[in-house]
């Protein structure tokens, strides 16, 4: 029926062309300038008090219609929206690309319901954070080791197959044509099926962002014919500002700078975006918008990282997230916590030793991985709490600790860890929506257990 409010037009009026809806369209459509603001998002508050990042109309378009022109997907693609929208990547993903190019959106409004709504949909495009796609190289990988016989034997080989190819591809080399035809019959008889069984056979566009990955994540993944590219940006680059793509990738990278985006590195290391997507500034009590670029418009990104000789962007760290010792030495935490949380055990692992005299880690059970674990090992619980103490549990994550340190330089390695029940979410204060660490949460409510780590 009609809205008596005259703000809201009903999706039936619309749909009938009612009267002076379709001029009003135009009216507005023709009155848009790409200055002015389209939205306002706000950060996470993860450092500070949340700002609302005011993103224009230009912004938004050049990002959506970018991330077609770098990977392409089928018309009228299909995704999935389960992310929060106060997610910059769920609003572009899951409302201005599929505007741009009408997509067909499924509303998963239930992470626990993820996986039957990708078997369902089958999407073309899908972006995770890190933790998701942690989650289905955990669930895959746990299939896989229930094959034996001639089929354990086809999948390890056509598992090679793949990850020679991923390999000489993110290294920029050329794929010989033998090792590629061997590898897309192996794809097509063997891997594609272990896709479809987690509704990922027909993804065209596979990214992560929003923190670091593990390599190792990236790696197994792969090896099952579905590459991961990794994107980085803020909601202040509207997104994405550097892209991996199928044609221009490098394992641990964040792909090249976007079109009409140019990325600078600052003489502290932290790097400086420049482009169509950075947004016009922050919304201000007065409504007004307070420019966050200097006077060539570059903006601080807060992302520590370096560009090397082929153009990839690689992030090392938040630049004030960064660990200083008691004894002066800069270490990055997101290197030595995605390492620990590439174990199954590990839902997230954060790494401590700002103005302390060593590092420290605090490893938090992961709600899924941890019983599957417990279960497979015949272990007398699942319960989290009693995982926590379980001294198979606590042995293997000393034997990961060991295996970690191994990687890390002396000053990097982790002397003291804590196994903590969790889980952690963004209802309990530990995470962001987008499923960051909030480090000031993290240390203040775990400030006893910290202490001890130093005694």
């Amino acid at each position: 029926m009609p809205s008596s409010d005259p703000l809201f037009v009903s999706y039936a009026e619309l749909r009938g062309g009612a009267a002076g809806v379709d001029a009003a369209f135009e009216e507005l459509t023709d009155a848009a300038t790409p200055e002015q603001p389209l939205t306002v998002v706000y950060t996470s508050g993860t450092t500070g008090e949340p700002k609302g990042v005011v993103l224009s109309h230009r912004n938004v378009i050049h990002e959506s219609t970018m991330q077609e022109h770098l990977i392409p997907v089928p018309e009228h693609p299909r995704s999935v929206s389960y992310l929060p929208l106060a997610h910059i990547a769920e609003r572009v993903l899951g409302i201005y690309m599929p505007i741009c190019n009408a997509g067909h959106v499924t509303l998963c409004p239930d992470q626990a319901q993820l996986l039957p709504t990708l078997a369902a949909v089958r999407p073309h495009g899908f972006f995770g954070v890190p933790r998701v796609w942690e989650k289905l190289a955990d669930g895959l990988s746990a299939r896989l080791d229930t094959l034996a016989g001639d089929a354990a034997a086809a999948v390890e080989s056509a598992r090679e197959a793949a990850l020679e190819v991923f390999r000489l591809r993110s290294a920029g080399e050329e794929v010989p044509a033998d090792l590629l035809t061997r590898y897309d019959e192996l794809d097509q008889a063997v891997l594609r099926p272990i896709r479809a069984a987690i509704g990922l056979d027909e993804c065209h566009r596979a990214v992560s962002g929003a923190a670091p990955i593990p390599t190792s994540v990236l790696e197994l993944l792969a090896g099952l014919g579905l590459v991961v590219h990794e994107v980085w940006g803020l909601s202040e680059t509207t997104g994405a500002a550097t892209v991996s793509t199928p044609e221009a990738f490098a394992l641990g990278s964040v792909g090249r700078p976007a079109p009409g985006v140019e990325v600078s590195v600052a003489s502290d290391g932290e790097l400086l975006v420049r482009g169509p997507v950075v947004f016009p500034g922050y919304l201000v009590p007065d409504g007004g918008i307070e420019p966050a670029t200097d006077a060539a418009g570059w903006l601080a990104t807060g992302d520590i990282g370096v560009v090397d000789e082929r153009g990839m962007v690689t992030i090392t760290d938040r630049k004030k997230d960064l660990i200083i010792t008691a004894g002066g030495k800069n270490i990055a935490p997101s290197g030595i916590e995605s390492l620990l949380r590439a174990h199954p055990l590990v839902a997230h692992a954060v790494a401590i030793g700002d103005r302390r005299r060593y590092v420290t880690a605090l490893l938090v059970l992961d709600e899924d991985g941890a019983p599957a674990w417990a279960t497979a090992r015949g272990l007398d619980t699942t319960d989290l709490a009693e995982l926590a103490l379980h001294p198979v549990v606590r042995a293997e994550l000393d034997e990961l600790v060991a295996r970690v340190n191994a990687q890390l330089a002396r000053v990097e390695q982790v002397k003291e860890h804590r196994v903590i029940a969790g889980p952690w979410t963004a209802e309990s204060g530990e995470l962001t929506p987008k499923l960051s660490l909030r480090r000031a949460v993290i240390h203040d409510t775990y400030a006893g257990l910290i202490d001890e780590m130093y005694r």
